[in-house]
């Protein structure tokens, strides 16, 4: 899988309102030891982590859908890309890569 699909897969990894069919995705998308941060979370670890905690987010953000919005540039195994809640919040994420997965993810709110 290429990296761009994989940033692509990672957004739908926040879409996935199903918490077993999320974890599927995210077990494809990401790494095992993978690590999130954002705002809200200061480096959650693994697959259970980050499956729980975008549960979480789904009761915040009613039926919102997550978009990817440019992804900004790549380079040695890392990509710059935004995205978009809808219409009430944008972003940047910062992704390392790992043998064909996601490694790591540094999120922004703007």
């Amino acid at each position: 899988m290429n990296n761009d699909q994989l940033i692509r897969d990672y957004i739908e990894v926040w879409n996935e309102r199903d918490a077993a069919a999320r974890m599927e995705l995210i077990k494809s998308v990401l790494t095992e030891d993978s690590v999130y941060s954002d705002p809200d979370y200061a480096g959650l670890r693994g697959h259970e982590a980050l499956s729980d905690a975008i549960g979480v987010a789904h009761g915040k953000f009613g039926d919102l859908r997550f978009r990817l919005g440019e992804v900004i540039g790549e380079h040695h195994g890392k990509a710059l890309f935004t995205w978009k809640l809808g219409e009430v919040a944008t972003g940047y994420d910062a992704v390392e890569f790992e043998d064909g997965r996601i490694r790591s993810v540094i999120g922004f709110f703007v």
